[in-house]
């Protein structure tokens, strides 16, 4: 892993067949724009023009992470899609206030209230579903921690 990408890190936590959630967490900015980027794009080369950022566990952004954004934004717009971003700290919000920025970009309170922007038949189901548990495999502990199996 880069030290780019120690720092961040983007997940994609659900998609749909035009729809991506992708979650960043970490610092967005001259250290990281292009890793970030590259995944981004690579999100977007794949299908998905409309994608949902979840910023709840982004830690710092400046103003180059700014211009990824707004990169980001030209892009989808320019495939007919949209770039939502949700769930902004404090601190993102005060940098697109004191850039001039915010009008910019269609920002929801949480991942869900982008995605009812997003048109019904690109959405992802949300939440995303967790997959069920695997049964234990020969040899491993029951759930109840005793090792053994019934009978």
């Amino acid at each position: 892993m880069s030290a780019e990408m120690r720092s961040l890190a983007v997940t994609a936590i659900a998609q749909g067949e035009e729809c991506a959630v992708l979650r960043v967490t970490g610092e967005l900015d001259l250290r990281t724009e292009q890793a970030f980027l590259a995944e981004a794009r690579s999100v977007v080369s794949a299908g998905h023009r409309f994608l949902v950022l979840d910023l709840t566990a982004l830690r710092f952004c400046d103003s180059r992470g700014l211009s990824c954004l707004l990169a980001l934004e030209w892009l989808c717009r320019r495939l007919e899609g949209r770039l939502f971003l949700a769930s902004l700290g404090v601190r993102m919000l005060r940098l697109l206030v004191g850039t001039q920025s915010l009008g910019v970009f269609s920002c929801y309170p949480t991942v869900g209230h982008a995605l009812a922007a997003v048109p019904d038949g690109s959405r992802p189901a949300w939440p995303p579903s967790m997959d069920e548990p695997a049964p234990p495999a020969d040899g491993d502990p029951e759930p109840d921690g005793t090792g053994h199996r019934a009978p």
